[in-house]
């Protein structure tokens, strides 16, 4: 028995021997990389990165209330395509659904419920109908954007 507890304290002291030098060697190094000029100024210009774009970018594309605004679209777009498919009018549906799918959030997934819920002609024209709403819109929004240009 005795021979097991020196055993264990040989171990444990080892154990403890070997953490102490392994916190003595995170320090020194810390202390050191703290202590180089290069460091400093590659983390001052990563900090100052890291400030500009946040407020660069990201707030203009996750404003609230665009997103409230698009999705307003989306369902008022599903629900005009869901009346003009119970009128029976296929090329307005097809335009509709284009439409939510251009501010759908997920349109792949959107595509397979169109898939599986539309009638096998109204999905034809609806994937032709795609490409001419993307021109269109992107038509629309490069307009709006010289217009908005213009009056700055």
């Amino acid at each position: 028995m005795p021979c097991v507890r020196a055993l264990l304290g040989l171990l444990a002291t080892l154990v403890a021997g070997g953490a102490v030098a392994f916190l003595v060697y995170c320090v020194y190094f810390d202390h050191r990389r703290r202590g180089d000029p290069a460091f400093k100024r590659r983390l001052r210009d990563k900090r100052r990165a890291q400030q500009q774009t946040p407020e660069g970018r990201g707030t203009q594309l996750w404003d609230t209330a665009s997103c409230e605004k698009l999705q307003k679209l989306f369902l008022q777009e599903l629900q005009l395509g869901q009346l003009c498919l119970s009128r029976g009018e296929h090329r307005m549906v097809a335009e509709h659904f284009s439409y939510a799918l251009l501010v759908c959030g997920q349109p792949q997934e959107l595509l397979k419920v169109f898939k599986r819920t539309l009638p096998p002609k109204v999905f034809e024209m609806l994937l032709h109908t795609i490409p001419i709403i993307c021109q269109r819109f992107e038509a629309e929004m490069n307009e709006q954007e010289y217009l908005e240009d213009d009056a700055d």
